[in-house]
Parts: C-alpha cells; sequence; structure tokens
C-alpha cells in the first residue's frame, strides 16, 4: 500500500498537468519523451507539490512521472525541471554532507567527459525452487541479485532480463570567474541519464563548455583493498537536468513576437547606426572600428567550391594602439555580448591553450585531446588581448586556425583535424609601448607579417592631443561615472537576436553591381603605381577577399540577400580607411601592401636593390674593395643619408655585403 498521501499527491500533479498542456503538446509535437518544467508553475499552481520536491525530490519525481503516465497524454515521460529557487543554488566547494539527497543547482565548466555506455537500471531474477520473479533496483556501482526469496531459498537465482540505459560521467569545475584570489577550482562528477546523453545534447557538453546542472546529490561508497566499503564515502550528483549557457547563433530560438521585433528594427532607416551605437556605448568614438565590428558579429558567407577547397566567411579584425585608448574594453564587451565568446591574454595564453593539446587522461587511463579557446568558441569570437606578448611559436599555432579554420594534431597516437569557425579579434601595443610618430609603423608592431596579412582590417588607434576631441572624451566618461552613460541603442538580447536571425536566415550573394563596385575600387588600386615603379603592390587577392566578407557581413545587417552597391561601397570605405592608416607610404604617395605585410615597404627595397647594384657597377673601377665616400658620393641625391645608413645595414644584416676595413665594402 503506497504510504500516506501519494494518492493525494498523484491527484495534485494530475490536476497541474491538465493546466500544462500546451508545453506536453510541444514535447509529442517534437517526438520528445520528456516535458520541462518551471518550478514557479509548479510552486503557483501547487504549494504542496513544490515543498515535497524540495524536502524529498527523488519520491516525488517518481510521482510526477507517474501522474503524467495516468493522464495518458504521453508515455514513459520524463520529468526534467527548468529552474529552481535560488535558495537550491550551491557553489560546488560549499557542498556539505548536509545537501545529501537534496534537488540542488550550480553551474560551472565541463572539464572531462567519459564515453557513453549502458548502464543497467533494473534486473529481473526468477527463484528455481517456486518460480517467482524478483525485480532489483541497481542504484550502486555493484550488481544487486537478491538476497533470498519468499519461499526461503537464498542465492543461486536465475537472471531472465536486465534494462538498461545510456550513461556518462562528466567532470564539472568551477568557472574561473567564480573565484576570489589564489582559490584552486573544485570539482564534481556527475552521471547524465537518458535523453541527457542524446546526441544533440552530447555536442553541447564537449570539454570547456560552460554549464547549469540541476539534480540529486548522492553519496559514493568507496571500497576498500579488503573488499569492505570505508567510512569515507564520495560525492555525485545524479543530474535530473543540463542547461548549456553558451550557445551558438544556430541554436537561438526566435519566436513570433521576436521575429516581429526584428522585422520592425530591419525597416529602420538609421538601423546600422543604431547597430553601432549598440557596440561598447561606454566608450566615446571609433566610428569606423565599432562599424567593423558589427561586420565581424554578422560575417560573411562560408563558401565550399566544386573541387572542395573553403574560404573562410568569418572576418578578423586587429587593433593595434596606444595604451589607454580603450582596446580591452572593446575586446572583453565583445566575448561577453557574442555566443560562445572567449577572452584571452596574450602573457597567460600558450599556443596549445590557444588551439587544442593532447592530455594524458587519468580517467580513462590514455592520451585524450583538450580543445583550446579558437575550438571552443567554434562558431562564435575570440578575443586576444596583447597578442605581441605572445611567445613567437605559439603564435605560430594560430596561422592555420585563422585561415584554414581548423586545428590540426598529431601527439602521441592523436591524430585529429578540429574545426575553428572563429572570428578572432586581436589588440596589441607597439614594440615601444606608444606610437613614435617618426618611425614607419611597421618597424613598431612587432608581429610576423605572415600574421598580419591574415587580419582584414587592421586599426591603428593613436592617442594625439586634440582640444575638442579630448573636451568629449572627458564629459563622456565623467558622464559614466556620474552614472549619466548613453544607454545601448538597442536592447541587448534584441542585439543577439537579430544577429542570430541574420546567420541563420540571411545567406547573400553578390550581385553585378556589388561586383563591378569591388572590382573597379581593386584593379583601380592594383595599377596604383608611384612613377612606373613595379615592385610596389598597393593591396593583394587577400585584401579583395576581405572586401567581399565585409560587403556581405553589411548585406546581412539589412537582411538582404543581394550584396548591392550600397554594401561594396561600405566595405571599400573601411578598407580604404585602413589602408590610409597602415598601407600609405607618404615618400611615393601611394598605397603600399607591403609597409605591412613584409618588414621592408617597395620603396625602401628599391633603394637597397639601387645601393647593391651601385656597388656592382663600381667594382669594375675600384676592385674588390669599394670605397665607402666613393659610393656614397655615386649614389648622390638619389638617396638622402639615413636611407644611405638604413640600407647599407639592411644588407649587411642579409650579408649580401661585409667591411673587409674600416671605410671600405665588398660584395659577397
Amino acid at each position: 500500500m503506497p504510504p500516506k498521501g501519494t494518492e493525494e499527491l498523484i491527484i495534485e500533479a494530475k490536476s497541474f498537468f491538465a493546466t500544462y498542456k500546451k508545453d506536453i503538446g510541444e514535447s509529442i509535437r517534437k517526438g520528445r519523451k520528456v516535458v520541462f518544467i518551471h518550478f514557479n508553475d509548479l510552486a503557483s499552481h501547487s504549494p504542496i507539490l513544490s515543498e515535497a520536491l524540495i524536502s524529498n525530490p527523488e519520491e516525488l519525481l517518481q510521482i510526477l512521472e507517474t501522474a503524467l503516465e495516468e493522464t495518458g497524454l504521453i508515455k514513459d515521460a520524463r520529468i526534467r525541471l527548468n529552474n529552481l529557487p535560488e535558495t537550491q543554488k550551491v557553489k560546488i566547494r560549499t557542498i556539505r554532507a548536509q545537501h545529501l539527497n537534496q534537488l540542488i543547482f550550480f553551474e560551472g565548466l565541463v572539464r572531462q567527459t567519459s564515453e557513453v555506455r549502458p548502464q543497467v537500471v533494473n534486473a529481473k531474477f526468477e527463484c528455481p525452487s517456486c518460480g517467482t520473479v524478483i525485480s532489483v533496483l541497481q542504484i550502486e556501482k555493484k550488481f544487486r541479485e537478491p538476497s533470498r526469496c519468499s519461499c526461503g531459498r537464498k542465492g543461486q537465482f536465475r537472471l531472465i532480463s536486465k534494462s538498461m540505459v545510456d550513461a556518462q560521467r562528466l567532470v564539472i569545475e568551477e568557472s574561473p570567474e567564480s573565484l576570489s584570489g589564489g582559490e584552486q577550482p573544485r570539482r564534481m562528477p556527475v552521471f547524465l541519464k537518458e535523453d541527457l546523453v542524446e546526441p544533440g545534447m552530447e555536442e553541447k557538453t564537449t570539454p570547456g563548455s560552460k554549464v547549469r546542472v540541476l539534480g540529486i546529490l548522492k553519496e559514493v561508497p568507496v571500497p576498500l583493498q579488503s573488499g569492505s566499503i570505508s567510512t569515507r564515502f564520495d560525492l555525485a550528483v545524479e543530474a535530473n537536468n543540463l542547461i548549456p549557457l553558451e550557445s551558438t547563433y544556430e541554436d537561438f530560438e526566435i519566436d513570433e513576437e521576436d521575429e516581429r521585433q526584428i522585422q520592425e528594427l530591419a525597416a529602420d532607416p538609421k538601423l546600422f547606426n543604431k547597430l553601432k551605437g549598440s557596440i561598447a556605448p561606454s566608450i566615446w568614438g571609433y566610428d569606423e572600428i565599432k562599424e567593423s565590428l558589427v561586420l565581424q558579429m554578422f560575417g560573411g558567407v562560408r563558401k565550399v567550391s566544386s573541387d572542395g577547397t573553403t574560404s573562410r566567411g568569418d572576418i578578423h579584425l586587429f587593433l593595434m594602439g596606444d595604451p589607454g585608448v580603450a582596446k580591452s574594453v572593446t575586446l572583453k564587451f565583445i566575448s561577453n555580448i557574442a555566443p560562445k565568446g572567449r577572452y584571452v591574454v596574450g602573457m597567460g595564453a600558450s599556443g596549445r591553450g590557444i588551439t587544442a593539446t593532447v592530455v594524458r587522461d587519468e580517467f580513462l587511463k590514455g592520451w585524450s585531446l583538450e580543445a583550446g579557446a579558437m575550438v571552443l568558441a567554434n562558431k562564435g569570437v575570440v578575443c586576444i588581448d596583447e597578442i605581441e606578448k605572445m611567445n613567437a611559436e605559439d603564435r605560430s599555432a594560430m596561422h592555420e586556425a585563422l585561415e584554414q579554420q581548423t586545428v590540426t594534431i598529431s601527439k602521441a597516437n592523436v591524430q585529429a583535424t578540429l574545426s575553428a569557425q572563429t572570428s578572432v579579434l586581436a589588440a596589441g601595443n607597439p614594440k615601444y609601448g606608444r606610437f613614435e610618430p617618426l618611425q614607419s609603423i611597421t618597424q613598431q608592431i612587432d608581429l610576423p607579417p605572415a600574421l598580419i596579412n591574415r587580419f582584414d582590417l587592421i586599426f591603428i588607434l593613436r592617442d594625439l592631443p586634440n582640444k575638442e576631441q579630448d573636451d568629449a572624451i572627458a564629459t563622456h566618461v565623467l558622464n559614466l561615472h556620474q552614472m549619466k552613460g548613453r544607454e545601448s541603442e538597442i536592447d541587448r538580447e534584441l542585439f543577439r537576436k537579430y544577429v542570430a536571425y541574420a546567420k541563420q536566415k540571411v545567406n547573400p550573394k553578390l550581385t553585378d553591381e556589388a561586383v563591378e563596385e569591388i572590382k573597379s575600387f581593386y584593379v583601380k588600386l592594383r595599377n596604383m603605381q608611384a612613377s612606373g615603379d613595379s615592385s610596389s603592390i598597393p593591396i593583394s587577392a587577400r585584401q579583395l577577399q576581405g572586401l567581399i566578407r565585409l560587403a556581405e557581413a553589411h548585406a546581412k545587417t539589412r537582411l538582404s540577400n543581394k550584396v548591392e552597391k550600397q554594401d561594396a561601397q561600405v566595405a571599400i570605405r573601411l578598407t580604404n580607411y585602413y589602408l590610409m592608416q597602415v598601407g600609405y607610404d607618404s615618400e611615393t604617395k601611394t598605397f603600399d601592401i607591403d609597409r605591412f605585410t613584409s618588414k621592408v615597404s617597395s620603396s625602401q627595397r628599391n633603394k637597397i636593390i639601387l645601393v647593391k647594384e651601385t656597388i656592382r657597377k663600381l667594382e669594375e673601377k675600384h676592385g674588390k674593395m669599394v670605397p665607402l665616400n666613393i659610393l656614397r658620393k655615386e649614389l648622390g641625391d638619389n638617396i638622402s643619408d639615413t636611407e644611405f645608413e638604413e640600407s647599407f645595414e639592411k644588407l649587411k644584416k642579409i650579408g649580401d655585403v661585409f667591411q673587409p676595413k674600416s671605410g671600405f665594402v665588398q660584395l659577397i
């Protein structure tokens, strides 16, 4: 006979489910054997059930499942709780014996995941003496057999059947932001069963993902070597529900009300300005950079050509600037607003931490792969601050992830290629701490050219005194401290949903007008050579790809399926702006891509060649050793003294010339 009150609770639960038909219908329509219940709904309808759920969760969940089956709406369904009162929230480090068999919830990062394997939950045995069928629930790790039968028989029962479910073990670790000072993060094992280990769900519990776990705290017996059980027990959580806290844009669910707001926003003529105003409103100015950040959020279109090669759709941005121009604030903002945003600081980041690494797994006794920031932020954004402080070999690990958008690992017995479809927003300081106006920008960026070349847009942020600008910045900063700051023009949640909607539904294609616009800009710039000097390359094919991505992203902001002339013009304006900053050679009055994609600008390269050729010419007159003063006289006004010094030093460094004795030079 059921304990007193169980019948009443079942009746109470049935009346609750009668009001919850919409959610049950939703589960039936999606073909799921799961019904999600909000604790608040349960508490407002029936305080008795909600109190019983907190005091005796295991029993009450069974009662709710029995009642749900008896309503006849859905069979063999599982009840999953979506939220719990704040009183049940705990930190992993504060879990104690008083929480045993209680319903608790906590948040953390997934550190390890075991493979999904079947586990016996119930086994049926037959007594050979009298034929009675005995059912035994399998709760502990050890497989249990019946101790005795009603006819008096002990042992030697025959196993008839066993029911099994899929199970998986996770190890959840406290997330770094919840720790204070030098605390070490604590860990807690969590057991998942049935629908919580479906393939779709398993994707969201990869190591490094942030999750919220709702479940019942259980004790786990620790066996001693003698075979008996220790007085000390381990803790584990049997999860009732697991909620991923980071979702990609594809996972966002947009209902009719959201869609109405999105369409309303898309029809606004000042839409792009509003989107721009919603990016880091606490920072004054930097319109072009904020426009680029909006375009980075939307991204271009990833294409797979007929021969199987892919061209990335993600846009990479690089901010290089003086200290105190709010680079880190911008990066932090973007990593918070973008789904699966990751913030990494160069000094504390290794190449393995950014891409991936192979570690020895204590739990599964073998080698396992741990993903780094770029892989964890797949289909998200990685913000790398102080990129110039990373080690050179660590930075080289990023080359493949930036362009091919994959991370290839070949270590121990692990050969794997991981997907890293990630947008990168990097920031760094100049080599000498602050930009030196007399030196070229190239000499001050302490990064390999191959890496710089992979960024679509590069912005130089200079902190120069300017009365009007300083006045505006001071007013803005002081207003912020007086809490009079400007609010974001678009609500943060709507902004995220707008970007998600554009990424899910909009796939813009280039129109002929846009193609013509981009083509004419590219060809015109390519052929803008200084006085017939063919060695200067103003813009390369990589920048052309960047132009297309930016134009596609701008079309996405308008929710347009066509990339039109206006989109191409925005892309051209931003590219022009950044080329003026980093690629303009004031000496030849032209753009020169080599100014920032290689250590030597083309005009400097030409002067080096001129010095070398002149030495070669003078060798015929003066023999192998050419006097330096004659060389300088021969070059005359073609080259200034500083340029001569620079070119001569460069040739010595490369190893093309040497000085056999003071005042003489010789070619090698």
